[in-house]
């Protein structure tokens, strides 16, 4: 069976794929992992053939509708998992969560939805019951390596400081995104959501002004810590949206402090003593991981996720901070054990489901079988020599793209580059699969290889 997974952001969804295609690609399938234009483009002039394309969400813009119409009418089935999952809202509809990520019209059009846990996958069976048989609790793959089965695959990243370290890690996009604020209002209005929510567009801006607090008062929390703690350092970890340089400058001359966003965040909470957070998704992979969380409320805030705010140990002060974090520094080094047995808070077990006796990995892979159980179609050959021309004219065609809007606009415009998904390494993506089927204890010959920077073959050997 061929399979498609669209990655939109490398550092968030890369390894979580790879866990899919490395099962999948051991079962017989053969799996491309890639980017959304390269994959898009492949099935629709016909040199990928049709098979079961996997998608990162359902939202109803009207390119996405007509992309994936495209690509039905080719002979494809459209999957999904939303990566981002409103986890951090206590309902799934906070916020018009899931009217502005889902349609009518995007569910009828995909095979199957996979939900990361009983609230999400109840409520949009509910929301869309006539489909509700496309809705799957099977739990997230990214969940599925928040397991401690899989510590041996994350290792000790790059970068990691000598000493013990408190991991802080920053959900501020708004005050802080790569680009500028207006691109984020620019990107909402073009797809739509301001249209389906249209309070949307005025909480944006009290969401930024919260941000800029919220970063002031992380910055003086951090310094404090610094100045007073126990012996150990801090790595601060910025959204994988959030300009790193920014955060560089801001923490500048703070000792014992080091920015780093290398790598995947479950590698950096696995060797953190404890992490530190305020309305953020780590919140919840630390509690299913057994971590210590603490969550600094430094002020009342209008836009703050009460989910990921009620867990961890709460602390409104500097003082309060520096006591909590010194203390779990403190027993860390007397007590390295974590309560593996201790059951997950049910605030996060119905968000995200943990089924300990199979990975979520492989029921969505069980459910891409049954759907292409009758179709010998997904089994056809892709024609990769022509795929692999197909990337290099793409490459070209952007190259001279990006010459020509240099030379179209002013000098003084920044390109803008795919921050979210930056060239892929061979032999590190490699590296990835071959611990990924030493933890699954896969035997079979497994072929990886980079057909671009942005797209990777995975399956096995005949």
């Amino acid at each position: 069976m061929n399979i498609y997974q669209h990655v939109e952001n490398v550092i968030r969804e890369l390894d979580s794929k790879l866990l899919l295609a490395t099962l999948a690609a051991a079962r017989g399938h053969q799996v491309i992992v890639s980017d959304l234009e390269s994959i898009e483009k492949g099935i629709i002039r016909g040199v990928l053939a049709p098979g079961i394309f996997h998608t990162k969400s359902l939202t109803p813009t009207t390119p996405k509708i007509a992309r994936h119409q495209a690509m039905i009418n080719n002979g494809t089935l459209i999957t999904s998992i939303d990566e981002e999952g409103g986890l951090i809202m206590n309902n799934y509809d906070d916020d018009d969560f899931a009217s502005t990520r889902y349609s009518e019209q995007t569910v009828e059009q995909s095979s199957a939805i996979f939900g990361w846990g009983p609230q999400d996958v109840q409520f949009l069976k509910q929301l869309y019951s006539k489909h509700s048989s496309k809705m799957h609790k099977t739990g997230s793959p990214r969940a599925d390596l928040w397991k401690s089965v899989f510590s041996d695959y994350w290792g000790v990243p790059k970068g990691v400081p000598k000493k013990p370290f408190l991991l802080v890690v920053s959900n501020m996009s708004y005050a802080n995104y790569i680009r500028p604020f207006d691109d984020i209002i620019k990107s909402n209005r073009k797809s739509g959501y301001y249209d389906r929510s249209p309070k949307m567009f005025l909480d944006e801006f009290g969401r930024a002004a919260e941000d800029y607090r919220k970063t002031a008062a992380f910055i003086e929390a951090i310094k404090h810590l610094s100045e007073n703690n126990n012996g150990y350092d801090i790595v601060f970890r910025p959204h994988q949206n959030e300009k790193i340089d920014s955060w560089k400058v801001y923490l500048e001359g703070i000792p014992n402090v080091h920015v780093i966003r290398e790598g995947s965040i479950t590698a950096w909470v696995n060797n953190a003593f404890a992490i530190m957070h305020n309305s953020c998704t780590t919140a919840l992979e630390a509690t299913v991981s057994h971590k210590p969380l603490v969550t600094y409320i430094p002020f009342e805030q209008d836009y703050g996720y009460e989910l990921p705010n009620e867990l961890g140990y709460q602390v409104v002060s500097k003082e309060e901070l520096l006591n909590k974090v010194n203390d779990l520094f403190d027993d860390i080094k007397i007590n390295d054990q974590k309560d593996l047995d201790k059951p997950i808070p049910e605030q996060v077990s119905k968000k995200i489901y943990i089924d300990k006796s199979e990975l979520a990995a492989e029921k969505i892979i069980k459910v891409w079988e049954s759907l292409a159980s009758d179709d010998n179609i997904f089994s056809k050959s892709s024609n990769l020599i022509l795929f692999k021309i197909l990337l290099k004219i793409m490459k070209f065609n952007g190259m001279i793209g990006r010459v020509l809007r240099r030379f179209s606009k002013s000098k003084f415009r920044v390109e803008k580059e795919n921050f979210k998904f930056p060239s892929l390494d061979s032999h590190d993506i490699c590296e990835r699969v071959n611990r990924l089927k030493r933890v699954l204890g896969i035997n079979e010959k497994i072929e990886c290889k980079l057909l671009s920077e942005r797209t990777i073959l995975i399956k096995r050997y005949r």
